[in-house]
């Protein structure tokens, strides 16, 4: 079976790094779906406004060649366990499919680029293929009473962040809340706990650099690297 891509992802996130483990986790980070040809046009996404989520089936590009193992290493165990990568949503899948659930912000039919889907809590890379769309149903896809594994089993902490030179106040409120709660999830690989380490990760046309301390994160410059 060959599949080609119907879309584009459009995010802040131009690398791997810091990207949020699941979608819905940052839900102020905004995205635009990009509709290429032949569905760029108005008749595809027609009906679309009757919906508030969408499920994205994806590619993970920048995973292209990367060793394929019938077991991960979990962030949440710490990244020193290992379980089936079927019992797992790591990003090495066997076929490099991705599934997201996103919330419609706004459909916009006649952007620069072609129609586009607004959305937000994407999970997504800049550029990342998206091979098929389909609407979010509450009374089939919910299910509140499901067990979830390790999510269960193991707490998850989020970091506090600091930022002692206000630099946050140099974006807009959005895009500053966006980034603060994407640092909350601590973007380090799990194996990583060097105090002295200073981390650096675009986002958007800024370049943030942190170091990571106990359960604090400190934001340490906020660079503008593109208009």
């Amino acid at each position: 079976m060959e599949i080609e891509p119907i879309a584009r992802f459009c995010s802040p996130f131009t690398s791997k790094f810091g990207i949020p483990r699941q979608s819905g986790v940052v839900p102020e980070l905004r995205g635009r779906i990009v509709m290429l040809p032949p569905y760029n046009s108005a008749d595809p996404l027609r009906g679309l406004d009757g919906y508030d989520y969408l499920w994205l089936i994806w590619g993970f590009s920048a995973n292209e060649g990367a060793a394929k193992h019938l077991t991960v290493r979990p962030p949440r165990l710490g990244g020193n366990e290992r379980m089936g990568v079927f019992a797992t949503r790591s990003p090495f899948r066997p076929n490099n499919i991705g599934l997201s659930a996103v919330k419609i912000e706004s459909i916009n039919l006649e952007a620069k680029d072609g129609p586009e889907i607004c959305v937000s809590g994407a999970d997504l890379m800049d550029g990342t293929p998206i091979y098929d769309i389909k609407p979010y149903i509450a009374f089939t896809d919910s299910h509140a009473e499901a067990r979830s594994g390790i999510v269960d089993s193991e707490a998850w902490s989020t970091l506090a962040v600091a930022d002692p030179d206000g630099l946050l106040a140099y974006m807009d409120r959005e895009e500053a809340a966006a980034l603060a709660h994407t640092l909350e999830q601590d973007p380090r690989p799990h194996y990583h706990d060097d105090p002295l380490r200073i981390y650096g990760m675009p986002f958007g046309p800024w370049e943030v650099r942190f170091r990571v301390c106990g359960g604090q994160l400190t934001i340490v410059s906020l660079t503008r690297i593109r208009e």
